[in-house]
């Protein structure tokens, strides 16, 4: 059973990427076979481990989709590429954005991914999806074809306040689009343990959401080490492994394994 989880926030800077990363290279440390998808038209995952120029790729998420939606046969590892860490890797660049004005006019328009996604998914345990900051239609596309979504938000108040309009549009998903969507948690990310002020923040949240949407007990701690990581090409594990971003993320991991049990 492949479990697929859409990493989203229509907030940028929140730590998507970083999380769809070390999350994913997390569960394959534990031995699950994981791909990781990037849905961003600025290539932030796709940069982050190693392929540093995603304009320049032959085949992406990009080509994948539109060659769907012209009913053009797809190989299941066409364009996937392989990560040090253990993970597969199918790349976002910039070609998304074209694609997200195109997909306007097609039909069954929202379930172009989830038609890729049941080519591939026998070969995996978990399928991870780094969203654009946006609730645009190739989000939407993620939402349609995920298990669940996880949130990740900054431990500030605006990024928490603007939860509100993408829980919305999940349940606006699930009621027309995915009735088996569901909100995996959210997850407090650049959090400054030595404040009150990440206290405050996640009290408001539990407050907010508590009662409808599981908060993981794992934060993200801010880290001066976790922003280099993106330059590296490699995960926090290779990096600072014994640091407390990757012992965080590790935690985080087991958290959503413990779920798929």
């Amino acid at each position: 059973m492949c479990k697929i989880i859409a990493i989203a926030n229509q907030k940028g800077g929140v730590g998507k990427t970083t999380t769809t990363s070390n999350l994913g290279i997390g569960l394959a440390k534990q031995g699950k076979k994981v791909l990781l998808i990037d849905a961003d038209a600025q290539g932030s995952l796709t940069a982050s481990l190693g392929f540093t120029e995603p304009d320049s790729l032959e085949v992406t998420l990009a080509t994948i989709m539109g060659n769907l939606i012209n009913d053009e046969e797809i190989e299941p590892g066409e364009g996937i590429l392989h990560h040090e860490e253990g993970i597969d890797l199918m790349p976002g660049n910039i070609e998304l954005s074209g694609l997200e004005v195109s997909l306007v006019n097609v039909m069954s328009r929202e379930t172009v991914l989830r038609s890729y996604i049941e080519i591939v998914r026998e070969s995996y345990d978990y399928i991870l999806i780094d969203c654009m900051p946006s609730l645009g239609m190739i989000t939407i596309n993620a939402f349609a074809c995920a298990d669940s979504i996880l949130i990740p938000v900054q431990a500030a108040y605006l990024p928490v306040k603007g939860l509100q309009q993408l829980i919305k549009t999940v349940g606006k998903v699930k009621r027309q689009i995915n009735p088996k969507l569901e909100i995996e948690g959210i997850l407090l990310t650049m959090v400054d343990s030595r404040t009150n002020y990440a206290k405050d923040i996640s009290a408001m949240l539990k407050e907010a959401y508590g009662s409808r949407v599981r908060i993981f007990a794992n934060v993200i701690p801010i880290s001066v080490r976790a922003a280099e990581i993106s330059a590296e090409g490699v995960s926090i594990y290779k990096h600072d492994p014994k640091g407390k971003v990757a012992s965080a993320y590790d935690s985080l991991t087991k958290e959503v394994l413990a779920d798929g049990q």
